[in-house]
């Protein structure tokens, strides 16, 4: 299944429900059918976010000392702050007009 977050701060996003599930996690928020990161809980979710970006960054430049460089952009391509930015830019972009972030679980 596909999840769709929505702002009117910026673009919609569409994830896979386990990516997004995870996402969530990372912020305190329990993926349902719909949902939502109100105004007064954004600068928590950022930070809670970066945090998990800083630390993922940390163990893989820590993972990548001594590999070769073919090796290292293969496990780079699959590291959190890829896959976590488009919503971190979504909740920056959203603290800044002081709306919510909201979220559907679509079929298929």
């Amino acid at each position: 299944m596909l999840v769709t977050f929505k702002s009117h701060a910026s673009p919609t996003i569409t994830m896979l429900e386990n990516l997004a599930q995870f996402l969530l996690g990372l912020v305190g928020k329990r993926l349902g059918e719909r949902g939502a990161i109100g105004e007064d809980e954004m600068g928590e979710a950022i930070a809670k976010l970066e945090a998990a970006i800083a630390e993922d960054n940390a163990v893989a430049k820590k993972e990548s000392e001594g590999k070769q460089s073919a090796e290292r952009e293969e496990e780079d391509r699959l590291r959190l702050a890829q896959r976590a930015y488009p919503l971190l830019d979504m909740l920056r972009e959203s603290r800044k007009e002081n709306v919510a972030v909201m979220w559907e679980i679509g079929r298929r």
